[in-house]
């Protein structure tokens, strides 16, 4: 069972808001210059940095076209937990070192080793790390450059909003290796582009390219390779110029909601749409419309 949001018991305020122009006008977080690029988590499969409240997380296995193992997951869940309490971080985009792949699959070298109980046990760690960035309180954005396959695509499934690259390439091939996915490829992917075409991506294991998946919905749009990562900073810098606890309350109406019958899923809507009414950001934001300025929101 998915852990549930609790955004209105929101403790991530203390981070002053007064400065950076946000992409969309609005306000995002001030942070001091000494910082801006810095981040202290230190990583044998990722690298870290900072710009203006966005987190950009790259699995840094460019020689492996950046495939997933057991430390990789153990370090990427790591990360999202310092992430969560990190002041600064306000949006996160996780992507792939190099332009060939976002991440090409799990490591096959490792995979091919486990016994049943180890295959369990690598599958559970997976799911848990990704249910950590699914449920990770600050929006996800996954910038998907080249291979999204086999569990580099379920990663990205996690992810809040996917941008894809014009070379990405997406699938889940784990039949040709007489597997199916454990990580979500058979459930996040239905739910994103229906049950007819994921058995059909599942069943025959073929790779579709990035057009296909916009049309199909499984990414949000598709941009020039050169322009991914900008247009996914671009993208989380408008986000994290909003309120922090506002998110968090759209995100769990959304995640917890989606898999309820209409009745109880708005019901759920009901509920944070009145927790937002509890918070100095709704006020705020009311009174900076009815005096026609931008607001200054406070993360409270």
């Amino acid at each position: 069972m998915r852990t549930a949001f609790r955004p209105y018991e929101w403790k991530h305020g203390s981070a002053d808001r007064s400065g950076i122009a946000a992409a969309d006008g609005g306000t995002s977080v001030a942070v001091p210059e000494e910082e801006n690029k810095r981040m202290e988590y230190s990583c044998d499969t990722l690298k870290c940095s900072f710009d203006g409240g966005v987190a950009l997380v790259a699995i840094n296995r460019p020689e492996a076209l950046n495939a997933l193992n057991g430390k990789v997951f153990m370090e990427l869940g790591g990360v999202f937990e310092e992430m969560g309490r990190d002041d600064r971080v306000r949006a996160v985009v996780l992507t792939g070192e190099g332009d060939r792949a976002f991440a090409a699959g799990s490591d096959i070298t490792e995979m091919r080793r486990y016994s049943v109980l180890e295959a369990r046990e690598f599958a559970g760690a997976a799911n848990r790390t990704q249910e950590k960035i699914e449920t990770f309180e600050k929006p996800v954005i996954a910038a998907i450059n080249g291979f999204a396959l086999g569990g580099g695509c379920e990663l990205a499934m996690a992810c809040d909003i996917r941008i894809a690259s014009d070379n990405a390439k997406f699938g889940q091939p784990e039949i040709n290796l007489g597997l199916i996915p454990g990580a979500g490829g058979t459930q996040r992917l239905a739910r994103l582009i229906g049950l007819g075409r994921a058995k059909e991506l599942v069943y025959s294991g073929k790779i579709i390219d990035a057009a296909r998946a916009y049309e199909w919905g499984l990414v949000n749009r598709v941009v020039p390779q050169a322009e991914l990562i900008g247009e996914a900073m671009k993208l989380a810098s408008v986000i994290a110029g909003k309120s922090l606890p506002i998110l968090a309350l759209a995100k769990e109406a959304f995640n917890n909601g989606f898999n309820l019958d209409l009745d109880r899923a708005l019901r759920l809507e009901i509920g944070c749409f009145a927790a937002c009414f509890g918070t100095e950001d709704h006020r705020e934001g009311m009174l900076a419309f009815a005096e026609k300025r931008k607001p200054a929101f406070k993360d409270r």
